[in-house]
């Protein structure tokens, strides 16, 4: 594994398998993977190559059986679980490709409510929530709820919430899987805006070439191996 200069997040090793019927299926087999500072980055593969796997693994979402995860040189799986909880929140933003908004809650309320877990002053958590949302160019959607939005607004505003708190970090798996050719064109426009604008180092996971073609590095998995540089 090659470490870039300022080396943030990284998997040394990781090995993943999930349980199907009486026998385990490894997804992960050995992977390592060193993101830095300002990394703009794609991980490219087809559908059950172990992407979402190692995505979930660097967000800190699930576990490796054997290997570990560092951010800034903690090892992810050694932290106790509220302080895993207050790191992922800080640091470790994620957009999922079905968006998982909460229906009850409108746009601003959703974008919100990671800066009110982080127990930010209401005030302040709206008028950041605004803003981004603004950013996003849904600033006149404030008060709408996720089955008045298109899918596109939706996944606008699953970046607005994932950036709430300002991580430097951002993981987007398969983030313009459910939207059209052209609304997910926008989406990777945002994206790469956003990791010029704000120095993140930005990760996405994506089977799509185009997408891929967008980071300035490509990373390939391939049966839970990487093949591409890492």
């Amino acid at each position: 594994m090659t470490e870039p200069a300022a080396l943030l997040l990284a998997a040394h090793g990781v090995r993943r398998s999930y349980r199907l019927g009486r026998r385990d299926v490894p997804v992960l087999a050995g992977v390592s993977v060193a993101l830095g500072a300002g990394d703009f980055v794609a991980l490219r593969g087809a559908s059950g190559a172990g992407k979402s796997t190692l995505l979930h693994l660097l967000g800190g979402l699930d576990a490796p059986d054997a290997g570990h995860v560092t951010f800034r040189g903690e090892t992810l799986s050694r932290l106790p679980p509220a302080r895993l909880a207050r790191l992922r929140n800080a640091n470790l933003g994620f957009v999922f490709q079905a968006y998982h908004l909460l229906p009850e809650l409108d746009a601003l309320e959703n974008v919100a409510l990671p800066a009110r877990m982080a127990r930010r002053p209401a005030a302040e958590a709206a008028a950041e929530a605004r803003r981004l949302l603004g950013r996003v160019g849904l600033g006149d959607r404030l008060d709408h709820r996720p089955a008045e939005l298109s899918g596109g607004e939706q996944q606008r505003v699953a970046i607005a919430r994932a950036l709430v708190n300002r991580p430097p970090v951002l993981l987007a798996d398969e983030p313009t899987g459910n939207l059209d050719s052209r609304t997910g064109e926008g989406i990777l426009d945002l994206l790469a805006g956003l990791h010029a604008e704000a120095g993140l180092t930005l990760v996405i996971a994506t089977h799509d070439a185009r997408v891929a073609a967008r980071a300035r590095r490509v990373l390939v998995l391939e049966d839970g191996r990487l093949t591409g540089p890492a």
